[in-house]
């Protein structure tokens, strides 16, 4: 299975890009690096440059239909550059609407908030956007790692790097789940 990692071209937190990347690749599926801009994507070790990865899609090309799952990866520019960008938004909301999971940590909920997809949905993020979460209709809750099962599809939620292995358990399991059930096992 395909797993879009959905990253603005510049302030994606390093730690939580590259860590679901190898539990997706542990899993036996295959990331793609999906962004709004071709070329390759500034990640940050907080507010520090850290290392460049290469953009295999460009977000206004992609296809939900090429994907099994959505990652959304943290840091602070990051989810506040995705949430700008129209095709970025659309591409989120359209995992939602073809009920296919999606695992977001720290602060990319900000860019589920602009999808309109957090209502009546419970979930955690980095501590300040719990009032962004609820403005939105969402429940915000302050625990590790929070799975929503409410339709339509999964939603796998974190806080912060420190939470990175519980949540990469968690959604690797969710996306192992989901695809069982496309295939019909």
């Amino acid at each position: 299975m395909q797993i879009a990692f959905l990253t603005a071209p510049e302030g994606v937190e390093q730690v939580e890009l590259t860590e679901p990347w190898k539990a997706v690749t542990a899993a036996g599926d295959q990331p793609r690096l999906v962004s709004t801009q071709s070329g390759r994507v500034q990640a940050f070790h907080h507010l520090d440059k850290a290392d460049t990865f290469p953009v295999d899609d460009v977000v206004a090309d992609a296809s939900v239909d090429d994907f099994g799952a959505l990652v959304l990866p943290g840091g602070v520019a990051n989810p506040d550059a995705l949430r700008m960008d129209a095709d970025a938004v659309a591409f989120v909301k359209a995992f939602f609407e073809a009920g296919k999971p999606v695992a977001a940590i720290c602060h990319a909920p900000w860019t589920l908030v602009e999808a309109d997809v957090v209502r009546g949905r419970t979930l955690t993020s980095w501590p300040s956007l719990r009032t962004d979460i609820r403005n939105a209709g969402g429940e915000w809750v302050d625990e590790q790692v929070h799975i929503c099962e409410g339709a339509p599809g999964t939603l796998i939620t974190s806080r912060k790097p420190g939470d990175l292995k519980a949540f990469c358990e968690a959604f690797t399991s969710a996306f192992d789940k989901a695809s069982g059930v496309a295939a019909g096992r």
